[in-house]
């Protein structure tokens, strides 16, 4: 569904994305890992045409994405959440939820879909998203990116800060969206970058572990272990 090639980026003089190259599935979450600082988000950003890429080519169902600007990435099937959730703290859950289908109709409903996902946002739906909690707000966040119904989801560290309990939550409704889709839909590729380990070798169909910008592992899910990615992500 998703294909990356030879994709380089810069900041400055600085050479942050190099030669980088991956294909996302549908039907599989692929895990992108690395410490800090090693290109994930600005991959991510890259993907969604928040920054542009020097060279290299991406495209989604064939479909070359590289002129193509945020919105009209997501208006071909693309969903992101960001890291640190950005969700609109003054805004309403609802209001928030809304924000989804910017570019839908006014009248178009809000999924109900995404309640049943996470039954916690209908009970707080006329409650602002700045006093949710930080587990409740990455599930708004990841809510109003499935209210346009991506056929691609990219999530940026969804566990950071957030409590266990809703991280098992997190990890079940992805798993769900691969396997599934939304409602009525096709199964979804899912891109995730995660320092957690545990939670991103539970989840991953196939992985990639990124340093200094480039990738230099990648194997298949089930692999993990035996390929020692734990161990370099300690290094």
């Amino acid at each position: 569904m998703l294909k990356v090639e030879g994709v380089n980026q810069y900041y400055g003089g600085s050479h942050i994305l190099r030669n980088v190259a991956l294909e996302a599935k549908q039907g599989e979450v692929t895990v992108i890992l690395g410490r800090n600082g090693v290109g994930k988000t600005t991959l991510l950003k890259s993907l969604m045409g928040v920054v542009p890429i020097r060279t290299g080519s991406m495209s989604l169902d064939g479909q070359p994405l590289d002129k193509l600007t945020s919105y009209e990435r997501v208006r071909r099937g693309m969903g992101y959440v960001p890291q640190g959730r950005e969700i609109f703290s003054r805004l309403t859950v609802e209001e928030n939820l809304r924000m989804g289908l910017a570019y839908q109709p006014g009248s178009t409903p809000i999924p109900t879909e995404l309640f049943e996902l996470f039954p916690i946002l209908k009970q707080f739906l006329n409650r602002r998203g700045g006093d949710l909690s930080g587990g409740q707000q990455q599930q708004l966040a990841i809510a109003r990116a499935l209210a346009a119904g991506p056929k691609l989801l990219i999530l940026d560290e969804p566990t950071e800060g957030i409590q266990p309990s809703i991280i098992k939550d997190i990890g079940r409704v992805l798993r769900m969206l691969a396997d599934r889709g939304m409602r009525g839909g096709q199964p979804m590729a899912i891109v995730l970058v995660e320092q957690y380990y545990d939670f991103a070798e539970e989840l991953a169909d196939q992985y990639l572990v990124m340093e200094r910008g480039e990738v230099v592992m990648r194997g298949r899910g089930k692999d993990m272990a035996a390929d020692g990615v734990r161990q370099r992500m300690a290094i």
